[in-house]
Order: structure tokens, then C-alpha cells, then sequence
């Protein structure tokens, strides 16, 4: 059996971009030759690598290979800026190698991008952030999409570093207007029932996890879903519902009065990790240094989920 690099990134292509249309609008091919190209690949291990969907998704043999197209792509790239600094594509156009992140929205908006600008800098590429939820990051790396990710899942991934960074702190606010309102007696379980909820998509289970807290059981509340950081905030701010906001933002509203806490003990931490490909690569070498020092600087200290002595923690 042979694998055919320009075959595996095609398939890589395929499943970022969704169709095989817009993978061929990126190779610079017809749909016709990355459908070729993929077919080749299925005959090569013998199993069907993706669906045929849209968006295109990997079935489990091509998460295989997705990551095996991931590592070859990194390597091939780090060798090259070793050999031939300042390459050129086919078209006289400096190679900007496109490498594929995962980040939580909150830590987008409150601290890693000074440390990925200075990642990029240094290194010469540009990034993929994708966008994910710090509890489902993990499986984007998993499944071989992404390179690392931030991610609040403790679990070892096989192949990966898993490295502490420290607790991104949140803290339960509302508005005094909105406490007075729907909250009076503080938060009761009935009142929790009733009282709006802000929460950011779907996948964010935090405001539950703290009404518990002071409920003893699960609340069911009217909710809105505001999808971005900022907003998110600035809903709260402006008493569609309690939720939880970054500490950061929410400290100068509380020492101005325009917020108060929901109730008593009102912060919830989450342990972040980055977790990333254990691979020879000086481009993950740069990035895991400039996260991690990132992290130290901003980040709360925690004892959960770091390593007595700060080190990182070998996937199997």
C-alpha cells in the first residue's frame, strides 16, 4: 500500500472547505480531479474516507489519514523553511503554510491573540483559528483537523501533549435592575426558574453548572443565546439575563454598580490546556512557547489539572 501525498491533501482540502468544489477552487483543479484524487485514496486503503455531504465530513478511516495528511503537511513545511527560507508558490507568490488552531471564543477575546500573533511572526504562517467550545476542542485535534487546540478537557489524546495553562475565571452578573426584578430574595430555585439566562450557544453548559450550585437541582429558564463574546457581555450589561462573564470585563462594571453578583459565590474557574500534536516541529515548538508564556502571564494559577511539576502530560 502507498499513500499519495498530493491525494491526502486533497482530502484534507475536501473536509476544511466543506465541498469538493470550493478544495478544487483551492488547489487550483477541477471538482472533477480532487473527486479522482479521492477515489485514488479509497482504493489505496480499501474504505471510503469521506461522505459525500455538505459540509464534506471524514468518515473514521479518513480521520486517519487526515491526521497523517496534518503531520506530513507540518514536517514538509518546517524542512522547507530549513532549506529554502522565503519559498515561492507555482505562481511567484511567497508559501504562507496555513496552520489550523482550535480556540474557545472567551480566550479569542480576553488573552491568546497576542500570543498567536507572536507565534505567526515569528514563524512565517498564517493561522486557521477555528472557533469551538473549550469542552468539544479536544476532538477537532482528535480527529486530525486541527494541529492543537485550547481545550478544558483534561483527558490525554493519543499522539498529543496535553500542557496546563491556567483557569480563565468567570463570575455569575447581572444587572442591580435585573436582580431587583426577577431575583429579590437571591437565587432561589424557583426564582432561577424564571429569572432570563444569557448563554452563548447550545454547547455552553456553565450558567447550568453554577445554578445548580445555589438551586440543588437542574433550573430550566427562559434563555437567550447571544453566539459572541463581546455581545454575549454586553447582553448581560444590558439585562436580558444573568450570565457568566470573563472576571476582567466583569470587575469595572461591579466596581461601577452597573453589575452585581447573582449570589453567593458567584466564580467559576475552568482549567484551559493546549493540547498539541507530539511531532518534531519547530512551528509547535513556537506556538506551544508563545501560548504558554501567554498563559502565565494572564491566566489565574490552579491546582486543577497541573502537573506538581508544571510539565506536560504524553498522550499513549
Amino acid at each position: 500500500m502507498s499513500l499519495d501525498p498530493v491525494s491526502l491533501l486533497t482530502l484534507s482540502t475536501a473536509v476544511r472547505e466543506g465541498t469538493f468544489e470550493r478544495a478544487a477552487a483551492r488547489l487550483h483543479v477541477t471538482p472533477s480531479a480532487v473527486s479522482q484524487r479521492v477515489k485514488a485514496l479509497e482504493r489505496s486503503v480499501g474504505q471510503v474516507v469521506v461522505s459525500r455531504t455538505k459540509p464534506v465530513t471524514p468518515t473514521p478511516a479518513g480521520e486517519v489519514l487526515l491526521r497523517l495528511a496534518g503531520q506530513w503537511d507540518l514536517l514538509v513545511h518546517d524542512a522547507l523553511a530549513e532549506l529554502v527560507p522565503d519559498a515561492e508558490d507555482g505562481r511567484g507568490v511567497t508559501a504562507y503554510p496555513q496552520v489550523p488552531v482550535v480556540v474557545n471564543a472567551d480566550s479569542l477575546a480576553t488573552w491568546i491573540l497576542p500570543a498567536l500573533a507572536q507565534a505567526q511572526a515569528e514563524l512565517g504562517v498564517v493561522l486557521d483559528l477555528v472557533r469551538e467550545d473549550e469542552e468539544h476542542a479536544s476532538d477537532l485535534v482528535r480527529a486530525g483537523s486541527a494541529l492543537a487546540a485550547v481545550t478544558a478537557d483534561p483527558t490525554p489524546v493519543a499522539g498529543c501533549r496535553l500542557t496546563p495553562l491556567g483557569a480563565l475565571r468567570y463570575v455569575a452578573v447581572c444587572t442591580p435592575e435585573f436582580a431587583a426584578r426577577w431575583l429579590p430574595r437571591g437565587p432561589r430555585p424557583a426564582d432561577l426558574d424564571r429569572a432570563p439566562m444569557v448563554r452563548f450557544d447550545r454547547k455552553d453548559t456553565m450558567q447550568y453548572r453554577v445554578a445548580r450550585r445555589w438551586a440543588r437541582r437542574e433550573v430550566d429558564p427562559p434563555t437567550t443565546f447571544v453566539p459572541s463574546s463581546l455581545e454575549f457581555a454586553e447582553a448581560v450589561r444590558l439585562g436580558m439575563g444573568w450570565g457568566m462573564v470573563p472576571q476582567d470585563w466583569a470587575e469595572s462594571e461591579m466596581s461601577a454598580g452597573r453589575l452585581v453578583p447573582v449570589g453567593p459565590r458567584p466564580h467559576h474557574d475552568v482549567p484551559l490546556h493546549w493540547l498539541a500534536w507530539r511531532l518534531p516541529s519547530r512551528t509547535l515548538d513556537v506556538l506551544t512557547r508563545c501560548v504558554t508564556e501567554e498563559a502565565a502571564r494572564t491566566l489565574r494559577r490552579t491546582d486543577s489539572g497541573r502537573r506538581a511539576d508544571g510539565g506536560t502530560i504524553d498522550g499513549s
